[in-house]
């Protein structure tokens, strides 16, 4: 085996997950349940079933990780939920192998 050839596509490998983000929605006393359905179901295009499960899980544990990507496609999402006044924030996703 080349083990160069190995070392480079685990570095590209490391790149890739250090560019992972998360948009994380928690929960408030403001807005109703059916409301943050219908958000997410419009943000980001989730069927009912998805968008209420996300919604269940912010209400129920106070946050949930609503999406996962690259960085400027995830700032942009959170900005487009603060627009529907709801409360979102971006963070780094956990590397699995740390």
């Amino acid at each position: 085996m080349n083990t160069k050839t190995d070392e480079v596509a685990e570095n590209q490998s490391k790149v890739l997950l250090d560019r992972v983000w998360n948009v994380v929605v928690h929960n408030d006393p403001v807005n109703l349940m059916s409301y943050v359905t219908m958000v997410f179901k419009r943000v980001f295009g989730y069927s009912e079933e998805k968008a209420r499960a996300l919604m269940l899980e912010v209400h129920n544990r106070g946050r949930s990780v609503v999406w996962s990507g690259e960085r400027e496609k995830a700032e942009v999402y959170v900005q487009h939920l603060h627009s529907y006044l709801l409360m979102a924030t971006l963070e780094r996703a956990e590397n699995p192998s740390n």
